[in-house]
């Protein structure tokens, strides 16, 4: 008879190894951002999230700003009248005052300071969401929601607006120094010389790179400011984060407002009755779109 053999000693026990620790998965669509500082160690956790989109966002954003538009009524028909009679009265004085040259430095920094401008659109979509009645005094009094910063952001796009037209006329004075500055001499000479071609590319050039700094800073900042009570530096921050998420979405966003204010422009101002508040409305769509708050902060101050 074969011996059974004995069952061998059990393995000494092997410790537990220390559980892991996982973070929690986000199931938001959006996607971490290299180097961004709210996740360096030591920092806050992040107050906001922001989303990635594709292009049929952007195409969204326009029909919501089209149904603001429309349930806007009199006070988004108005706030686009304003413009229009603003653009002719600035286009009158310069000419009054010989200094229609600037028209067309003026009419391209409009674009650097539209988002201030538009403010008032952002907040008649913020009521409509809210399911209120919109109202023309409430949307030109906005900017009481978060006053300081909103003014500062405003002051800020002034100043590029200011430094931009000086620019402008530098670069006429170089590339036609022995030419006198007249709304005359500048269509002439731009359209009819080599020197004129010159000029041209150069000033649209340093104009679109006011442009994009301008879009880069300031595509969600105003909103942000105005839906919370955010300070200039925070807002600048998640703009920029945002453009970096979506880099091509937003270049076709600011190739569309361009196309739409600038259609306005060249309808002698008359177009902008409609598309300044369509782009209005629609950037407040976009920072709904793009931005989600993970915190409660303190609510803005109403006007």
């Amino acid at each position: 008879m074969e011996d059974t053999p004995s069952p061998s000693p059990d393995p000494s026990p092997i410790p537990d190894s220390p559980p892991q620790d996982s973070a929690p998965q986000d199931s938001a669509p959006q996607d971490p951002l290299p180097g961004d500082p709210s996740d360096m160690p030591g920092r806050p956790p992040p107050r906001f999230q922001v989303n990635r989109i594709v292009m049929a966002d952007v195409f969204g954003w326009l029909a919501a700003g089209w149904a603001d538009y429309r349930r806007g009524g009199v006070a988004s028909l108005s706030y686009g009248l304003i413009f229009v009679v603003v653009g002719y009265g600035l286009t009158i004085g310069l000419v009054q005052l010989d200094m229609a040259y600037l028209i067309s430095p003026m009419i391209g920094g409009f674009l650097l300071v539209g988002p201030i401008l538009g403010i008032g659109l952002c907040e008649i979509s913020r009521t409509l969401e809210r399911g209120n009645p919109p109202s023309l005094p409430t949307a030109l009094l906005a900017f009481r929601r978060n006053g300081f910063h909103i003014m500062t952001a405003g002051l800020v796009l002034m100043i590029f607006m200011m430094i931009w037209v000086r620019i402008a006329v530098l670069i006429f004075a170089i590339t036609f120094p022995y030419t006198s500055i007249s709304w005359h001499n500048m269509v002439t000479h731009a359209l009819t010389s080599l020197d004129g071609a010159i000029f041209l590319v150069l000033g649209t050039a340093v104009g679109a790179g006011f442009a994009v700094l301008a879009f880069v800073f300031g595509v969600i900042s105003l909103p942000l400011m105005l839906d919370r009570k955010e300070d200039i530096f925070t807002a600048a921050s998640v703009s920029l984060r945002t453009v970096r998420l979506n880099r091509r979405p937003l270049m076709g966003w600011a190739a569309i407002i361009v196309l739409f204010i600038g259609g306005g422009l060249a309808t002698a101002y008359v177009g902008l009755i409609v598309t300044m508040p369509l782009i209005g409305h629609a950037t407040w769509h976009a920072y709904r779109s793009m931005v989600t708050p993970l915190v409660e902060p303190e609510p803005a101050t109403e006007p």
